[in-house]
């Protein structure tokens, strides 16, 4: 079985790299910018979406005559803008998604690259390599770049597909795409359990292991500071350009922050059970619902979307199972023991489950934990049946 992986390395990139890093990255803002313009002038006017065909015939023939500097980037960088610009378009059309909106300068920018392969003078040639030994990356136009990251690995040896480039806080970072084959074998159950995904507990699962919720209260704290200064600053000077990169390093380690903690989270999961059930949030209604209290804050910060996520590939990776119970499916109000259903518990301040029926009393994340972990094992029975 194929699977696709990324490696984010850090770029430590000369000069003249960098200025050709920044160049790529305002050219394939423009780009991107300029025909969603034009998307949204050509849907006014014939109630069409532009295709991305019309696009890149165009960007070839017209824009880049029009713009010769536009010729200094990479090439593949500014059909990638495009393909992003066409599936935004195309997910909004669709229903999945806003309205792509116009980008800015000093956000996350980004562009990517394919990996090329050919024969030149009887030598094979590859545009993009990582050599790990030596701490280098080739990249196009650009030659050899240093990285950093991933000590443990030794060497370097998949199919490259493409890389990402992108600068965050004014520092650099390449993500490579690599083609990796992993046997499939067949999955034998040994172990599962049942998770139940909350706020103040961002993790409970069915054997009474809890994961806390993660604590960035102190770079929220700093970051409001950070805020207030930046109000009082002269525009665009230079003490408001410092400022600005201080807030951006600070977002940027809340993100590495809870990326860390939901891959070790997940790690954990994945390695010591076979079989995975977790709950199905409606997470949109539940911010919504959740915005007159701090509640929607909180649901944001939780980040389950990912853990989800995350999980669902690395038990793709590893041959495991996961499976997700029905949205609806009441795990806080029924009761492990005997079935019984209390609507009560219902309410959020009820942090116990004391079974009316049969008198049993339990944690009631613990509880809800427990009951998605038995509709996940019925499921799973359901399916193997099935097959």
């Amino acid at each position: 079985m194929k699977i696709y992986k990324a490696y984010k390395f850090r770029l430590y990139p000369s000069n003249e790299q960098k200025h050709y890093l920044n160049t790529n990255f305002g050219c394939t803002r423009f780009v991107y910018n300029h025909y969603l313009n034009k998307k949204e002038d050509y849907y006014k006017k014939y109630k069409k979406n532009l295709s991305l065909k019309e696009m890149k015939h165009d960007l070839s023939i017209n824009l880049k005559v029009k713009h010769p500097w536009l010729r200094e980037c990479d090439s593949m960088a500014l059909f990638s803008a495009l393909d992003n610009l066409d599936r935004a378009y195309t997910n909004f059309f669709e229903k999945r998604a806003d309205k792509p909106k116009f980008k800015y300068k000093g956000g996350r920018d980004s562009y990517k690259t394919n990996c090329i392969r050919g024969m030149y003078k009887g030598h094979f040639y590859e545009n993009i390599k990582v050599d790990i030994k030596n701490k280098l990356i080739k990249l196009p136009k650009m030659g050899y770049v240093p990285i950093k990251g991933y000590r443990g690995l030794v060497a370097f040896p998949w199919k490259i597909l493409s890389v990402t480039l992108s600068r965050e806080a004014n520092k650099y970072y390449v993500s490579v795409l690599v083609e990796q084959e992993v046997k499939e074998e067949n999955i034998k159950v040994k172990s599962a359990i049942g998770l139940d995904l909350g706020i103040k507990d961002l993790v409970i699962s069915a054997d009474g292991m809890k994961y806390k919720r993660l604590d960035i209260s102190r770079i929220e704290k700093r970051i409001k500071g950070l805020q207030k200064h930046s109000a009082r600053c002269v525009p665009r000077s230079n003490n408001s350009l410092k400022i600005k990169n201080k807030i951006s390093r600070a977002y940027m380690k809340i993100r590495n922050m809870r990326k860390y903690y939901i891959h070790e989270i997940t790690k954990n999961i994945v390695n010591n059970n076979d079989l995975i059930a977790v709950e199905t949030l409606d997470i949109k209604n539940m911010i919504q619902s959740g915005k007159e209290t701090k509640l929607s804050k909180y649901i944001n910060n939780a980040s389950w979307n990912t853990l989800v996520n995350t999980l669902k590939y690395k038990c793709k990776w590893n041959n495991k199972v996961l499976l997700s119970v029905e949205k609806y499916y009441a795990s806080s109000q029924i009761c492990n023991v005997c079935g019984h259903k209390n609507i009560e518990v219902k309410d959020l301040s009820i942090r116990e489950y004391k079974c009316q029926n049969c008198k049993s009393e339990l944690d009631r994340d613990i509880n809800a934990s427990i009951n998605i972990l038995w509709r996940g094992i019925n499921k799973y029975f359901k399916t193997i049946e099935i097959s």
